[in-house]
């Protein structure tokens, strides 16, 4: 079938030079394109390959720069597990979920009691899971503030999973541990105090436009 489009493209050119007073001098360039074309054709074109609709290209959803630069304020970078979450944040930025899991897996085999690649885990879990809150995540959320009980940063990072998976309510409840549990001097505790009255006011708006709808 490939071949007669091939042939009715031939014949239609042919007819459209003598149509459009095309001179002839300029017919054997003209052939030589065609015949070009249907060189390519024999090389590479696949005339029983059934056909098959597009698949849509999926763009990996890159992990969001301002909560990184606060996990890294909060927790740190530059130490013996930094090392590992650097690595599993580069995989994360192509897609690759899976294998950012399993290098945070490998760093907590090496320092078992480290908050931050528990943090990290939770993170990579929530990512990899589909923006859900996993038992694994939710587990590793939790092994987190068992190694850091005071530490903020388990309970905010919980709370943001819950927001990924539109859970806001019990989000809230986590980001207001988070806040109580940060120092006042730390430059992270205005962010989450920020992103803690956001929250209560889209809580807010959301009630009212619940009672509005159960209005008589």
């Amino acid at each position: 079938m490939g071949w007669l489009f091939l042939l009715v493209l031939g014949v239609a050119a042919f007819g459209a030079m003598v149509l459009l007073g095309v001179k002839r001098t300029l017919w054997s360039m003209i052939g030589s394109a065609l015949m070009l074309a249907g060189a390519g054709y024999a090389l590479q074109g696949r005339p029983t390959l059934g056909a098959s609709p597009a698949q849509p290209m999926i763009v990996p959803a890159a992990p969001d720069p301002a909560l990184i630069d606060l996990r890294d304020r909060m927790l740190g970078r530059f130490t013996g597990d930094g090392a590992y979450l650097i690595a599993a944040d580069a995989m994360a930025r192509t897609g690759d979920e899976r294998s950012a899991v399993w290098v945070i897996l490998g760093g907590l085999h090496k320092i078992p009691n480290s908050l931050l690649l528990w943090v990290g885990l939770g993170n990579a879990l929530v990512a990899h899971d589909g923006e859900q809150v996993s038992p694994p995540a939710l587990f590793a959320f939790q092994q987190a503030a068992r190694v850091s009980p005071q530490h903020p940063a388990p309970p905010f990072f919980l709370g943001q999973a819950y927001i990924e998976a539109g859970d806001f309510a019990r989000a809230r409840r986590y980001w207001a541990r988070a806040l109580e549990l940060s120092p006042a001097g730390v430059s992270y505790r205005r962010d989450i105090a920020m992103r803690l009255a956001i929250l209560d006011k889209f809580l807010a708006l959301q009630d009212e436009a619940t009672t509005r709808a159960e209005a008589p």
